[in-house]
């Protein structure tokens, strides 16, 4: 038995035990009114722009920092950064941050045209890095991207190792080929042990960063009272972690999140894939950085949609000293890997939580 599953056991003890520790464990809410919370969430898309915004919300985003504001008006709608919700650990160039704008900029796209107001997005270099989406008027144009988005997850698990069908992989990559980006697709098993052998130097530099650790923290949440209440972080039971206490979670977070267990779990998880995509931007700055989040938007929706599950593993892309490698090993050497998605066929997880809407729409 590992420590992991010793800490969980006596954490069980300790709650049957009753008394102020069995108290701490009876307020963690309940799974039940997470996944009602979360089947709401991700109800079928209405009618109006604050629906085409909560749309958006469900898109892919770094740690799930949420780092967005809406501005809505009868014409456009913006999305701007929200440099507030920063983390500048793991991301101090605003990459991720950009990224994320992107993924949430192809979901609107996708809700709008569901919704009867097409149009195309821009990038306003001027206004904060603001992606403007000006609404038009026409017939409602539903999609497969569009339907599976309130289905779309980052799936943190060990996958079934079933190869997906070359049919499939061709849409996929049809679909995700945009303008700016370039998609490098990973399936010959070689090739994935070597960009394992990069997500897991990448994670072990990471885990030996006392900042990226802090901040990574900073952002978990132990249980589903504590996920609902601040609609924001990584849920520990995304990633098929069991709910603790707050104070429970963050003092096994200390003891038991340990590198050669994280480098062991990502060996699996690569080992288990069907494959890897690279994402690589043109140019290195927010206007491709937003382009490479609707590449992989809508990678991970097609994906979705073809019942294969994802997950980032962007370790490689996020530490410095090894980027260099994940570009010369994909076949674009000097230019700046920006996303690397792992996908396959794997087991569905709890949805992570998202910020009510109206916190983030200014009219």
């Amino acid at each position: 038995m590992n420590r992991r599953a010793v800490l969980i056991g006596s954490a069980a003890a300790l709650a049957a035990g009753g008394g102020i520790v069995g108290t701490s464990f009876a307020r963690m809410g309940s799974s039940a009114d997470y996944e009602h919370a979360m089947s709401s969430l991700r109800a079928p898309l209405g009618d109006g722009l604050t629906e085409i915004v909560r749309y958006a919300t469900l898109a892919a985003n770094n740690h799930n920092v949420q780092p967005w504001r809406f501005h809505l008006s009868e014409r456009a709608i913006s999305i701007r950064p929200d440099f507030s919700r920063r983390t500048p650990a793991v991301d101090p160039d605003d990459h991720h941050l950009y990224v994320s704008l992107g993924c949430a900029t192809e979901n609107l796209v996708l809700a709008a045209h569901a919704r009867g107001r097409p149009g195309e997005p821009h990038f306003d270099s001027e206004n904060e890095g603001s992606v403007v989406f000006d609404l038009g008027a026409d017939a409602e144009t539903r999609s497969t991207l569009c339907d599976a988005i309130p289905l779309r997850q980052s799936t943190r698990a060990d996958y079934h190792g079933r190869a997906a069908p070359v049919d499939d992989l061709v849409q996929i990559e049809r679909v995700a080929r945009l303008p700016g980006v370039d998609m490098v697709l990973i399936t010959e098993r070689a090739m994935l042990e070597r960009v394992r052998d990069l997500i897991i130097d990448g994670n072990a530099a990471q885990m030996a960063d006392r900042a990226f650790m802090a901040e990574f923290k900073s952002w978990m949440r132990f249980n589903p009272r504590a996920a609902l209440a601040a609609g924001d972080g990584i849920y520990s039971a995304v990633s098929g972690n069991p709910a603790l206490p707050e104070w429970l979670g963050l003092c096994m977070f200390d003891i038991a999140f340990r590198a050669k267990a994280e480098n062991e779990k990502y060996a699996r998880h690569l080992n288990s894939s069907a494959g890897v995509a690279v994402f690589v931007a043109e140019q290195a700055d927010p206007a491709h950085w937003v382009q490479v989040g609707r590449a992989c938007q809508r990678f991970a929706l097609q994906a979705t949609a073809l019942g294969l599950k994802h997950a980032f593993v962007n370790q490689p892309a996020e530490v410095a000293n090894v980027r260099p490698e994940l570009a010369a090993l994909v076949g674009v050497p000097g230019r700046r890997p920006d996303i690397v998605m792992r996908f396959g066929y794997g087991p569905a997880l709890p949805m992570s939580p998202r910020r009510p809407v109206d916190v983030v729409i200014q009219r």
